[in-house]
């Protein structure tokens, strides 16, 4: 069995230092008061069972609790007594800098809380480990400098997360849509250098994935393009093209039919096409940007952006080479093919491609084919979105998220009455948890509620911190995003406030462990009907505070489903400290992303996609919903009814299957979840390769893939999932 020490390292469990340190304790009391060594043995032996049932890798400080209680539980009072002073004189000593243990840790890669805090990040890579370096100094400095102590307390706690702290000293936002459009058709500038509008579609997929590690390296969250901004760079091509076909006829005497001429053309045009898009994704996912990993990118496919047919036509090509593309995938260091992180893909179910018969319908059977074999694209809902994404105007929209699933709520440009969304972004995120809500109102419903109005109002004051932090932050601290068009085109030297109020951007209230809270305080999951309403009026009333906040303050307060990653684990290790194991709600070692149905509650996929539905309504500021299913690449059928529902049901959904590979044996099906010794390891059924360095595995995380693996509460909540098909 492995423990996880206060640097984040792990080591061996050793029962024989449980025994030292109680023995030292027992030998600074009174002889009469002593416990005998049989004593001492019994409650070293009851610790380690206790931690073996965990099921995964204990913590020093929840050894050390559980030290503690059986201490107290043999009435060796005095005992404990001295062993409680004892840690407490020493956790005061380890206050004065811990930091430094932190990154010495690093440096040596054996910091296992790090090395799973990200799924797409290398923590071995030198790149990552100065990000890292730089976050761990970053958050001490938020910690003892920048927020308030309750923030940090209730931080630290588990009772509210607030994200990306170890990015918080600079002034940096959180995800955006960029606005590829005007940075194609007007020019930018990319360190110092005037990039004017491109000649050619090849040029324009270069100069985007250009533009993409820029802004990936000028913030700390996810951004999207949408495929649309490139369309009106083919018929550039198409028509250079036609020029240099027409001067090769006749340079050679060639009388051709236009016929002829147009088949020649359109065959280059599409290889063309091809290169581009196969730019875009090994550029993507070889690019490696200043914090250490390929940029969070997400890739927008939808055909009605488009302005003119003949545009359209054009985009579906793009569509297509790009669907293609990512079905085959990208060569490990093997040389054999599997399921790439990024880009991720989105493609919009609208009216002209979700029936059969209908003009592009072929894409979506592509489509289909891609999601059974590499997990993307995901599903937007044309009709749903226009039914829910309204504006002031009346008028419905449908348009990209930011990353995994933060969306922006509807603008209409003050000066031009028009819709905007490219060039909008989030300035930050703060979670409460709403499993903690619950268990400290012991099931008192008066008591839930104002404990939750003190929890939002921590989250609320947390949010204004963030805020506040990238008020007066000069254009010059990014020139991409502020000065040369990716979010604004703002002159040198002029702060960025005004883009900070009257909905431009958003900032997020998170949310997680709906089900939970649900489940404490009815005694009943949230997909009962009894239990629903309970649920929907948590929600409502997250909902109502960010309305209040935005009336108060003109700044986009909205609610937003979080994707936690590493957070679930650590949400799930405060609340066992602070609460015990309390079956069916602190008992595993994570809690329920955002809204959703638990992941080991038996539900099939039409009815866990119109449960959630309703609660996606209620997060504006963004949610996803999934659902798990076997090895589809014989049954496209099934995956096309899914969507077809999708379409007709929920604004935002995605498939999750397996896509992995061991290097060892060659083995391509699902690599299994297994525990070894206390932890859960990932090992290939074929030969029993445990070594993560020579197999590939892809797991949808929370909305995105991952692929560097994850920490044991996240892994414990992928080997729970149950399929919904």
């Amino acid at each position: 069995m492995k423990i996880i020490k206060r640097n984040g390292a792990e080591a061996v469990f050793d029962i024989q230092k449980i025994v030292n340190a109680v023995t030292k304790a027992n030998e600074a009391v009174d002889e009469k008061v002593r416990m005998t060594p049989l004593q001492i043995q019994r409650i070293s032996q009851s610790v380690q069972i206790s931690c073996e049932e965990m099921g995964r890798s204990p913590s020093v400080e929840e050894i050390q609790d559980l030290v503690e209680k059986a201490i107290m539980a043999h009435g060796a009072f005095e005992v404990a007594k001295v062993y409680i002073t004892y840690r407490y004189v020493r956790s005061l000593l380890r206050q004065s800098n811990t930091t430094d243990d932190r990154i010495l840790s690093l440096i040596e890669c054996n910091n296992e809380e790090v090395k799973q805090e990200n799924a797409n990040k290398n923590p071995t890579i030198n790149a990552v480990q100065r990000d890292y370096m730089a976050g761990e100094v970053s958050k001490d400095i938020t910690r003892r400098i920048l927020l308030p102590k309750d923030i940090v307390d209730a931080h630290e706690a588990g009772i509210i997360h607030f994200h990306d702290s170890d990015y918080y000293a600079q002034h940096m936002h959180n995800c955006d849509l960029v606005n590829l459009e005007d940075m194609l058709q007007n020019g930018t500038v990319i360190s110092g250098t005037l990039i004017e509008k491109p000649h050619s579609f090849s040029t324009a997929c270069n100069i985007a994935t250009q533009i993409i590690a820029q802004v990936a390296s000028n913030q700390y969250g996810g951004q999207s393009i949408s495929l649309t901004h490139l369309a009106p760079f083919v018929q550039i091509s198409r028509e250079k093209i036609r020029k240099t076909v027409e001067r090769e006829m006749e340079v050679f005497g060639i009388q051709a039919t236009e016929e002829s001429i147009n088949e020649v053309v359109e065959a280059r045009l599409r290889e063309e096409v091809r290169r581009g898009v196969q730019t875009i994704q090994y550029q993507v996912v070889t690019l490696m940007t200043t914090n250490g990993q390929a940029p969070f990118i997400t890739v927008f496919m939808y055909l009605n952006e488009a302005r003119s047919e003949q545009e359209k036509k054009d985009l579906a090509m793009i569509i297509e080479e790009t669907l293609r593309q990512r079905y085959e995938g990208v060569k490990n260091e093997k040389g054999v093919w599997i399921t790439p992180a990024f880009p991720k893909l989105i493609y919009v179910l609208e009216e002209d491609n979700v029936r059969e018969g209908t003009p592009y319908w072929y894409l979506t059977r592509l489509a289909a084919q891609c999601t059974a074999k590499r997990m993307v694209p995901d599903y937007i809902s044309e009709k749903k979105m226009l039914e829910l994404k309204v504006d002031k105007n009346g008028e419905g929209h449908c348009y990209t998220c930011m990353g995994c699933r933060s969306f922006l709520t509807p603008y209409v440009d003050p000066e031009t009455n028009q819709p905007k969304y490219y060039g909008r972004f989030n300035q930050g995120v703060v979670t409460i948890n709403l499993v903690d809500v619950a268990l400290s109102s012991g099931r008192d419903m008066d008591k839930f509620w104002q404990i939750f109005d003190e929890r939002l109002d921590l989250c609320y004051r947390a949010l204004l911190c963030r805020h506040e932090r990238l008020k007066g932050t000069l254009s010059d601290a990014a020139p991409i995003l502020w000065q040369y068009g990716a979010l604004a085109r703002l002159p040198k030297g002029e702060p960025i406030d005004k883009l900070l109020y009257g909905g431009y951007s958003t900032i997020s209230l998170g949310y997680a462990g709906l089900y939970e809270c649900v489940k404490y305080m009815t005694g009943k999951s949230h997909t009962d009907d009894e239990a629903k309403p309970f649920a929907l009026g948590v929600m409502q009333h997250m909902n109502d505070a960010c309305k209040t906040w935005k009336a108060k303050h003109n700044i986009d307060f909205s609610l937003y489903g979080t994707p936690l990653e590493s957070t679930t684990y650590k949400f799930a290790k405060c609340l066992q400290k602070r609460f015990g194991i309390i079956p069916g709600i602190t008992d595993k070692n994570y809690i329920t992303n955002s809204y959703h149905v638990h992941v080991s509650e038996p539900i099939d996929a039409f009815t866990k996609l119109s449960f959630e539905a309703e609660f996606q309504q209620l997060s504006p500021g963004g949610a996803i919903s999934y659902v798990e299913v076997p090895n589809m690449q014989q049954n496209l059928d099934a995956v096309l009814e899914l969507m077809q529902f999708i379409y007709e049901n929920i604004m935002y959904a995605e498939l999750n299957t397996k896509s992995d590979y061991c290097q060892c044996c060659g083995y391509d099906g699902e690599i299994q979840i297994q525990e070894d010794d206390g932890k859960l390891v990932w090992k290939c059924p074929q030969c029993g390769n445990t070594d993560q360095n020579k197999m590939n595995v892809a797991r949808r995380t929370c909305g995105y893939i991952g692929t560097q693996y994850w920490n044991q509460g996240r892994t414990q909540e992928i080997k729970d999932r149950v399929l919904h098909l």
